[in-house]
């Protein structure tokens, strides 16, 4: 179960706009990484949630969807998230949050996959206009957005070919995301 939890979560970039993502649910989400390990129990991460048509689109222009595809601008109109959420470290809290992003944003994702959506992990943000848009004091830090909806492509994977990582889409726009094979990433198995 958790296996192909693991394997239906992707990173997507396409959705079906107009299928929507309720605020509720995203707050659902959010409990599950409240609920998640965190680092020294500091529990530094707090979260803005978008369901807002307007808002998001805001959102999606302070963004940039894939460094490996140069050529595509990111997804088009009716293509786009239905949802966001901002991932912010309390500077008040903790200067460090350690490792709680990536425990946060997965358990978040492995929720996301179970009921149905997807979403991307986005790190390359436009970070200062962003915090005007949503008035964002200065004792928040931005992280990642997640961009959440219905998953509106299909992403496969593959074992990696010569070393390369670059993830890449076929005439079908199948996106492909080439992965190390498993002995190549365990050096000692004793």
């Amino acid at each position: 179960m958790l296996k192909e939890l693991i394997l239906k979560n992707r990173s997507y970039r396409r959705f079906y706009q107009s299928e929507r993502i309720s605020t509720i649910q995203l707050r659902e989400w959010v409990d599950l990484a409240r609920n998640s390990a965190s680092a020294r129990n500091s529990q530094s991460l707090k979260y803005i949630l978008s369901t807002e048509e307007s808002l998001n689109a805001k959102i999606f222009e302070q963004l940039a969807w894939a460094g490996y595809l140069t050529t595509w601008p990111g997804p088009e109109e009716g293509e786009r998230p239905s949802a966001y959420i901002i991932l912010l470290h309390d500077t008040l809290i903790s200067e460090n949050y350690f490792c709680d992003d990536g425990i946060a944003m997965q358990s978040i994702l492995l929720g996301a996959t179970e009921a149905g959506f997807g979403g991307c992990i986005i790190y390359s943000v436009n970070r200062n206009k962003l915090r005007e848009i949503i008035h964002l004091s200065d004792q928040y830090e931005i992280l990642y957005v997640l961009a959440l909806g219905k998953p509106n492509e299909t992403v496969v994977l593959d074992e990696m070919e010569n070393g390369d990582v670059k993830y890449w889409r076929d005439e079908n726009q199948v996106h492909h995301v080439p992965k190390r094979p498993l002995d190549e990433i365990i050096l000692n198995s004793k």
